[in-house]
């Protein structure tokens, strides 16, 4: 009898046994098809579903990294940045030999805008390997968004040692380089845009370079090829324009402007840009007549170019959102044509706008003194120096 029941507790334990393990088994089948599942989601960009999944998986096995990674990053694409956290500490806290999760924090904490966090994971991936390039720009770029260049120009140049292709890290070394000393920018920009022609920020950062070198005609060249890679922006023919107007080359300005007036007639920019840079013609043919001898009358070529900005800056002005710097532009254009009631009316406005440009009160000054209004001339004039810490002679 005794052997009876050894034997039917013996088949009893054995049966359980099997029946754990089938469960088992069939657990782990489960799992592998969420985690599938889940993948298959994401790949589509369906990240609610792959979250679904990845979460049934984890109700499976709440200990496995690699469902808390995966829900993690989920997360993260979509937007869910608090949630992404959660479950990637987790999973570093399930596997800290694993680097991914690392990476994932670091990057969660960069588009939460805690740069000097992100920072900290991406070294810490980097203590697990060293040789990812990606994770070393990173690092970099983390470094330089949290205000510490200095500090992003070493793990920089060991991402482009290891991949000399990387053209966003050239264009961040550039960056880097120029706080430092404006010339040294100069190579690394170059090469991103070699890389990659349309990369915009580098381009836009290489003609600011430029400009402040001096280099007018290779800042121009930048700007027109950012012109032409972005031809939908009304902006990027307008900095043509004006790069061509401060270099000196006013008819080159005021036909690459006249061709955005084209292009672009219902952008208030434009005619603003258009209208300034022919008023500063029309000033200086009247200094140019004036040091003739021949005294600044408004006649001739001064005449006609005030005329083309007063029609620009009245059409940029129309609009009810018109800025104050282009309602200052139309007043001192207004006040040089001799109509110093109308400048004092649109100066009125201007210095109403914000942000106010401060040279609208010291128009306002000089149109009411003309007008005989000494009350709002005193106080445009108070305010102006006030806003500038000058007073006009």
């Amino acid at each position: 009898m005794k052997r009876g029941v050894i034997l039917a507790i013996g088949a009893a334990v054995l049966l359980a046994g099997a029946v754990l393990a089938w469960n088992a088994v069939r657990q782990e089948r489960q799992f592998r098809r969420l985690i599938a599942a889940g993948d298959e989601a994401l790949a589509g960009e369906q990240t609610f579903v792959a979250i679904e999944a990845f979460s049934g998986a984890l109700a499976l096995k709440n200990d496995s990294m690699v469902a808390h990674l995966k829900r993690g990053d989920s997360y993260r694409r979509r937007g869910e940045l608090a949630a992404a956290l959660r479950d990637l500490r987790d999973a570093a806290e399930l596997d800290s030999t694993a680097p991914r999760p690392a990476e994932l924090l670091g990057d969660v904490n960069a588009a939460m805008g805690r740069h000097e966090r992100a920072a900290e994971h991406y070294r810490r991936f980097l203590t697990l390997d060293d040789r990812d390039a990606r994770v070393l720009y990173k690092l970099g770029l983390a470094s330089y968004r949290a205000g510490q260049p200095a500090m992003a120009v070493d793990p920089v140049r060991r991402a482009l040692a290891i991949d000399d292709r990387l053209a966003e890290a050239h264009y961040l070394l550039g960056m880097c380089l120029r706080d430092a000393r404006t010339a040294d920018a100069v190579r690394p920009l170059q090469r991103a845009i070699a890389l990659n022609p349309a990369l915009a920020a580098a381009r836009e950062e290489l003609a600011d370079v430029y400009g402040a070198l001096g280099r007018t005609r290779e800042r121009v060249e930048q700007l027109e090829a950012l012109a032409a890679l972005e031809p939908g922006r009304a902006e990027r023919l307008v900095s043509v324009g004006v790069a061509y107007a401060r270099a000196g080359r006013g008819d080159a300005a005021i036909t690459t402007l006249g061709r955005a007036a084209e292009r672009y007639p219902d952008d208030p920019t434009v005619y603003t840009a258009l209208g300034r840079t022919w008023l500063e013609a029309a000033e200086r043919s009247d200094d140019n007549q004036g040091a003739d001898g021949q005294g600044a009358d408004g006649s001739g070529a001064s005449r006609v170019a005030l005329g083309k900005a007063l029609e620009a800056l009245q059409t940029a002005a129309a609009r009810a959102a018109a800025s104050s710097e282009t309602l200052a532009l139309y007043g001192r254009a207004l006040l040089r044509s001799g109509d110093a009631a109308a400048a004092e009316r649109v100066l009125q406005q201007a210095v109403t706008r914000f942000p106010v440009e401060p040279v609208a009160f010291l128009h306002l000054a000089q149109a009411a003194e003309r007008l005989r209004h000494p009350a709002i001339a005193r106080a445009a004039r108070e305010r102006y120096d006030a806003l500038t810490g000058d007073r006009d002679p």
